[in-house]
């Protein structure tokens, strides 16, 4: 898979996989904020307005959203 992008961003395509790291926890000053619920006929319910990454983790799917 490669990344598309714009003609003006000047970057060279290849990463050393040395350089990868697996994320740990959020970057200094970041505020993981959940957004509020919806309450629909008694439920909690929160609006997806697009799947970024779907994975499954033991037989269950994950999925990244926003």
């Amino acid at each position: 898979m490669e990344l598309e992008l714009p003609s003006t961003v000047k970057i060279h395509l290849v990463v050393n996989v040395s350089r990868i790291h697996r994320y740990v926890e959020q970057v200094g000053g970041q505020k993981k904020e959940q957004p509020a619920p919806v309450i629909i006929e008694r439920e909690e319910k929160w609006e997806v307005k697009r799947i970024l990454n779907k994975q499954q983790i033991r037989e269950k799917d994950k999925y990244l959203v926003c």
